[in-house]
């Protein structure tokens, strides 16, 4: 059994992504179970193929993703599919933030159109970034934030990369030299890396495929740090609303 949800961060995304890729790649559906329509978009007929996902094979247990009360399937259970060798997948959604939907080659480029480019891809870069956000007024922490500018950077790891890269998350974009640029650009790319690489961040009982923790919680100079020492300079990380979030820095690094 394996339990995932999705998050909205791109290295906890992705590590679900992996976990899944290992387990269910290569077996085929047999049929799909479909006990909520709602999060079905589409012809519900036609479907053959923050929510969870939980893989079953045996007594097999793996535990990833937010906890959702109660056994595999329960009242959360919206999809199940049904494999030939009698595994199964269970979509468990309790906030109803999730949803299916088949889609064709043509389709699929379509909802990828409406996000931006993908930090961890290889073809990204300062070039890439500087384009994106050029010529904004908003606030550098609220483009980082909009996914139709770049997917997948999140609350979390916007603070970081500006931490990282010495600017305040508040500053206007249009007010960063082209140094600074590169900078962001660099620590977004490293950060969101390296937060892949050991699983992501873990708050409350978020685990990975593999039942593990995410170590980048461990990691984290600024995020859910209010009041604490920087681990740079020592100052006293501080905490105010920008773009609507929650947002950490330090005084003085990002004077």
């Amino acid at each position: 059994m394996i339990r995932f949800i999705f998050m909205p961060e791109l290295p906890e995304v992705e590590t679900i992504r992996r976990g899944l890729q290992k387990v269910i790649i290569g077996r085929t559906i047999d049929f799909v179970e479909v006990k909520d329509e709602k999060p079905v978009r589409g012809l519900v007929r036609n479907f053959k193929m923050t929510g969870q996902l939980i893989y079953q094979d045996g007594n097999t247990e793996f535990i990833g993703g937010h906890e959702i009360a109660g056994n595999n399937q329960n009242k959360y259970t919206r999809v199940i599919f049904h494999f030939k060798d009698k595994s199964k997948l269970y979509f468990n959604d309790l906030r109803k933030f999730g949803y299916l939907q088949l889609l064709n080659e043509e389709e699929k480029e379509k909802v990828r159109a409406q996000f931006g480019p993908d930090p961890t891809d290889s073809s990204f870069g300062a070039a890439i970034f500087k384009s994106r956000i050029k010529n904004r007024r908003a606030s550098i922490k609220a483009i980082l934030l909009n996914q139709k500018l770049i997917a997948g950077i999140g609350n979390i790891y916007a603070d970081e990369a500006c931490f990282q890269a010495k600017i305040r998350p508040d500053r206007p974009t249009n007010s960063l030299s082209s140094n600074e640029i590169k900078l962001l650009s660099s620590a977004i790319i490293k950060i969101l890396n390296r937060a892949i690489s050991v699983g992501g961040t873990t708050f409350r009982n978020y685990l990975g495929s593999d039942g593990k923790k995410g170590n980048y919680s461990d990691l984290l100079c600024v995020y859910g740090r209010e009041g604490q020492k920087c681990p740079v300079c020592g100052s006293k990380i501080l905490k105010q609303k920008t773009a609507g979030r929650g947002t950490h820095y330090c005084p003085t690094c990002q004077e």
